[in-house]
This record gives C-alpha cells, sequence and structure tokens, in this order.
C-alpha cells in the first residue's frame, strides 16, 4: 500500500507487555500518533490459535518457544486505522531486538529482550500479512467504522 492510503493493521501487546501494565502506553503512543483504533479484544491465546498465528515459522528451532510464550498469559488484540497504518505501526515498534531499537520506538524503550518484545505487529513487506492476523482474531462485525473528531488536522 501506498503512503496516504488508509488501511488497517494488526497490532498485539503479548503476554509480556500485558503484566508489566503496558496496554494503555502502548495504546495512548498510537493514539497520540493520530491512529484509529477499531477494534480490541483482551484475549487468553489458545495453542491452535497461536500455532496459527506463528505459522510462518512452524518447523523453525524456536517455533515451540513462541507459541509457549504467546499462550502463558493474556493478550490485548488490536486493530487500527489510518494512512499508512501498518508502516507507521513497524517504525513506532522499533526492530525486533529491543537492544537494536532505536530510543523513542515502543521495543527501544519498555523491552529489553528478543523473547520478551513486548508487542507484535503486522509485516508491512507482507502484502497478505494485515488481512491474515486480523481475520484470525476478528470477525468483520466486530470492527467498528467511525471518524475521529480531529481527522481534519491529521491528514490533508
Amino acid at each position: 500500500m501506498s503512503d496516504g492510503e488508509s488501511e488497517r493493521t494488526f497490532v498485539m501487546v503479548k503476554p509480556d507487555g500485558v503484566n508489566r501494565g503496558l496496554v494503555g502506553t502502548v495504546i495512548s503512543r498510537f493514539e497520540d500518533r493520530g491512529l484509529k483504533l477499531v477494534g480490541a479484544k483482551f484475549i487468553q491465546m489458545e495453542d491452535d490459535l497461536a500455532q496459527e498465528h506463528y505459522g510462518e515459522h512452524e518447523g523453525k528451532p524456536f517455533f515451540d518457544g513462541l507459541v509457549e510464550f504467546i499462550t502463558s498469559g493474556p493478550v490485548m488484540a488490536m486493530v487500527w486505522e489510518g494512512q499508512d497504518a501498518t508502516r507507521q505501526v513497524r517504525r513506532m515498534m522499533g526492530a525486533t531486538d529491543p537492544a537494536e531499537s532505536a530510543p523513542g520506538t515502543i521495543r527501544g524503550d519498555l523491552g529489553l529482550d528478543l523473547g520478551r518484545n513486548v508487542i507484535h505487529g503486522s509485516d508491512h513487506e507482507d502484502p497478505g500479512a494485515n488481512e491474515r492476523e486480523i481475520n484470525l482474531f476478528f470477525d468483520e462485525t466486530e470492527l467498528v467504522d467511525w471518524n475521529r473528531a480531529d481527522e481534519d488536522w491529521l491528514y490533508e
């Protein structure tokens, strides 16, 4: 998706972020940026959903650890909307390894360990990732179309 187009993207605060009380901080960062929350669920992920979510890593040595971790506590699954939302979210999250994440990013400010990096977001380089991940966690009826009061001030 090119710059300037509105899109929806999937974001999840992982069990470490939930247990550390960072859900509100993460939501505030995206809202402050101008993105719009259109869906949210606080869930305990089951093994089958976790295996499907991380399916591209099946067979890799770290797959079982990913599934074990993501099912170890509740997660906050969300859908955010805005112009170029996926790329914006990925930049705000920072590098997968918090040690490589710039200060000011979510992982750079809040994470310390590669395996406990607070947040997941759809891959902006995989054109099908958003739709696939959103559909794994949400039915269309669970997503809300609405307008932020400040949208006229966010976009030309």
